[in-house]
């Protein structure tokens, strides 16, 4: 009962970042999962099966808040669908002492990028407006399809840093536009999971508990999207998730580090997880506080959601 219980708070814990942030539910939960022995392709299949609710009921709350292009939904959903149902098809034909390690990189590189991106970088507002097109939105939900079933998570990491990264979606656009075509991606890993390893090792009350606690946070996550800085909640995210995923691969077979090695890498990813965290805040409170200055002398008209400045006379499509 503790362990449904625990896993029902890290379903709504990693809502309330995915909803809020676009991303990390799947590799929270996945991360969470292994390193309590799960089976990889497992562990995926459990959160993708729980994703399928959750993401159902994110969207219809992004939705309410006027938060998604549908235009965007069918244009990166439908290749991301493909992409999860091929890349689960292939970690269900992957053994567990390759999978294990396998699936550890590729959430430690997207940590990693999560961590960098929104610790050292604004979001770019320049050419909010100017249309995102299928040559574009298509490989990218392909290629965020096959790492999110392969890596148990990755269609918010992979996907919504590219959109923001575009400058031409708003951010709350962007993040509920991801969520929202989470749902197919969901169904067609769920599908590729089901047809490749059956309900082997997939625990249904484990399903259940990442389900209501998702369920739960949905639409107070799609409210707290217009007010939490992504900065902040970024950095903290992309922190826990290269500890946790540092941790299983320095224990796997492949490396098998002794333990005081374990604690160094530990220690100094703890010191620089603390350090993004709190430099992210430190920035979002400069921003802000250069936003006001701006909005008191009158040269700013439009409060977008981002932790740059938009100076009217800056503002221009490209």
């Amino acid at each position: 009962m503790r362990q449904l219980l625990l896993l029902a708070l890290v379903g709504l814990g990693a809502q309330l970042v995915d909803g809020s942030l676009g991303m990390a539910y799947g590799v929270t939960s996945t991360t969470l999962l292994l390193a309590i022995g799960t089976n990889p392709a497992a562990a995926s299949a459990t959160v993708h099966l729980a994703e399928i609710g959750t993401t159902l009921m994110s969207g219809a709350a992004h939705w309410k808040f006027g938060n998604v292009d549908w235009a965007v939904v069918a244009k990166i959903g439908i290749p991301g669908a493909v992409g999860a149902f091929l890349g689960a098809t292939f970690l269900s034909n992957l053994s567990t002492e390759v999978a294990a390690p396998l699936m550890a990189i590729i959430l430690l590189s997207l940590g990693v990028y999560v961590l960098a991106r929104f610790t050292a970088l604004g979001l770019p507002t320049s050419r909010l407006g100017t249309p995102l097109r299928k040559r574009f939105l298509g490989p990218l939900g392909l290629v965020a399809g096959f790492v999110d079933a392969t890596g148990g998570g990755g269609w918010g990491p992979v996907g919504t840093p590219a959109i923001l990264a575009s400058g031409r979606l708003e951010p709350r656009k962007t993040i509920g536009s991801i969520d929202t075509s989470e749902f197919l991606v969901a169904v067609a890993a769920s599908v590729g999971f089901v047809l490749g390893i059956g309900s082997a090792g997939v625990n249904y009350a484990w399903v259940a508990a990442l389900l209501i606690g998702g369920v739960i946070a949905a639409p107070v996550a799609a409210w707290l999207v217009r007010h939490i800085p992504p900065r902040v909640l970024g950095a903290a995210v992309g922190g826990l998730i290269v500890l946790t995923n540092t941790r299983t691969l320095l224990r796997s077979d492949w490396i098998d580090a002794p333990d005081g090695i374990r604690a160094v890498f530990y220690v100094v990813i703890s010191v620089t997880w603390a350090g993004a965290v709190a430099y992210s805040f430190s920035q979002h409170r400069r921003h802000r506080d250069g936003e006001r200055r701006l909005v008191a002398a009158g040269q700013v008209t439009d409060h977008s959601p981002s932790d740059t400045p938009r100076r009217d006379s800056g503002a221009t499509d490209s």
